[in-house]
């Protein structure tokens, strides 16, 4: 008997899990032409694993049900010379946070909740960069009126 998997079924726990966030068009804006390792198919399914090798700069909207495997792939390839920014769900009290603050990464903080496929969470959302010379170029492109963010660092 081969067992098939129910695509429907599938795609209501990958919108349970809160890992069907498309990143809003605003944030693309400030990372355009920058490698994407969890770009969505049409069935709103990750393209691919995305762990695997990054380029030097790297932005990542991760799965939020578990985002510190990224995270942790993030601190790896910034070790290795890579600038890697992250939008992820803001949250201090989790292990994810405090491993980018101890890898001295730059937290962005949105003014209000970012809006992801046309709707507010029940969540803040921060932008983690792992390199200050990419946050220079990011603020300056926040400043001409993108979208106000607090920095806080």
């Amino acid at each position: 008997m081969e067992n098939k998997v129910d695509s429907n079924v599938i795609k209501s726990k990958h919108e349970m899990s809160g890992d069907s966030y498309t990143t809003p068009t605003w944030i693309k804006l400030l990372f355009e032409n920058w490698f994407d390792p969890c770009t969505f198919s049409d069935g709103n399914l990750r393209e691919a694993d995305g762990l695997g090798d990054w380029i030097d700069k790297t932005f990542v909207n991760p799965p939020y049900s578990n985002p510190l495997p990224w995270v942790d792939k993030a601190i790896k390839e910034h070790k290795k010379g890579k600038t890697i920014a992250l939008l992820l769900k803001l949250d201090v009290s989790t292990k994810y946070y405090i491993r980018l603050k101890a890898a001295g990464a730059h937290i962005l903080l949105p003014n209000e909740r970012v809006k992801f496929n046309g709707s507010t969470p029940a969540f803040s959302s921060m932008i983690a960069i792992l390199d200050g010379k990419e946050l220079k170029k990011t603020e300056k492109l926040i400043a001409e009126g993108r979208q106000k963010i607090l920095y806080d660092q």
